[in-house]
């Protein structure tokens, strides 16, 4: 893919922050991809669900993670796309990495999501896993909204929305 990545917008958050949007995204491109390096104010769980949302719906929104915490290996479903983000409980100052990758976000069709996730510990318990999901709407994604499920997300958590052209 060599020359077809291109950065179309990059935040950093400089105080703590419910959520973020991206609102500006062009149609130049066939995909999208959405890279997070996030952590929550949650406590007593290694982690907290780091959603997304597009065109500012909850509705529509669905997909299966498969993800392992420890020893155990799970699998649940869920009623919107949701990533990991670290939570307070794990080694100080270390984010959740994400990358979500949506095809055809122009297209007439349902769009499907890709996330590929993981938290950091620096230890054990550090849960990792994969999402496919579904956004069951024929209209192009404009907007991006992501945010925390259970809590705010901490001062220096990254966000960068790449376009990916043909090559």
């Amino acid at each position: 893919m060599a020359n077809t990545l291109t950065l179309i917008e990059a935040k950093t958050l400089t105080t703590t922050t419910a959520n973020i949007t991206f609102s500006s995204i062009p149609t130049t491109y066939t995909d999208l991809q959405l890279v997070a390096s996030v952590r929550a104010f949650r406590s007593g769980f290694p982690a907290d669900d780091l959603v997304i949302q597009f065109n500012g719906t909850t509705a529509g929104h669905s997909g299966r993670r498969l993800f392992q915490n420890g020893n155990s290996v799970s699998s649940d479903t869920q009623a919107d796309i949701r990533g990991f983000a670290s939570d307070v409980d794990q080694t100080a100052n270390v984010f959740g990495s994400n990358s979500f990758y949506i095809p055809n976000y122009l297209s007439s069709n349902h769009k499907s999501v890709l996330i590929d996730m993981v938290t950091e510990n620096l230890g054990s318990g550090s849960p990792m896993g994969i999402y496919a999901g579904l956004w069951a709407n024929t209209a192009a994604i404009n907007s991006i909204k992501v945010f925390c499920n259970n809590s705010s997300m901490f001062t220096g958590s990254t966000f960068y929305l790449y376009g990916i052209k043909n090559s």
